[in-house]
């Protein structure tokens, strides 16, 4: 009892150090009134608090603030499931939402893939073709020269048969 005791005289001593340290207001008429019924109903007539009103007036107190927090639990838990329920359903829809969206891309994708191999054995046939392109001009221009080396050849001969025919 004495440890219950001196924690109440701590904890009085404490909310008058921060009454006291904040800044001085005049109190309106009926908050002195209010703290003077609370003085004289917590105090016997010579003004000295009793423990066994300290302990009843320590009851009630936390009575009354078990039975807010009870109250307060309550709803949190019925509002709790509530938030959970939506939060499962809202989780739900927006799954299907990405799984649809998934599928439209894993199609899209696959739609992708099918053009771009078209379009790489495009590419592969096209390099094949400038390859085989690149050869004939090879042999073109290696056809050029020859056409070319052989019509000298032919001038020059022409000229050695025009001088021995004189």
């Amino acid at each position: 009892m004495s440890s219950l005791y001196s924690r109440s005289k701590d904890l009085s001593s404490r909310s008058r150090k921060s009454l006291s340290d904040s800044p001085p207001s005049s109190p309106s008429p009926s908050t002195k009134t209010f703290r003077q019924d609370r003085v004289s109903s917590r105090s016997d007539p010579s003004g000295v608090e009793s423990p066994s009103d300290r302990l009843s007036a320590r009851t009630s107190t936390y009575t009354r603030r078990e039975n807010r927090l009870a109250s307060l639990s309550k709803t949190e838990d019925d509002s709790a499931s509530k938030d959970f329920k939506k939060l499962y359903e809202d989780a739900l829809t927006e799954n299907e939402k990405l799984k649809s969206r998934l599928q439209d891309s894993k199609q899209e994708l696959t739609k992708i893939r099918s053009q771009l191999d078209r379009v790489t054995q495009e590419k592969e046939a096209l390099e094949k073709r400038v390859t085989d392109m690149e050869e004939e001009l090879k042999v073109l221009t290696e056809l050029k020269s020859d056409n070319q080396r052989l019509k000298d050849e032919n001038g020059a001969l022409i000229r050695v048969i025009s001088k021995l025919s004189k």
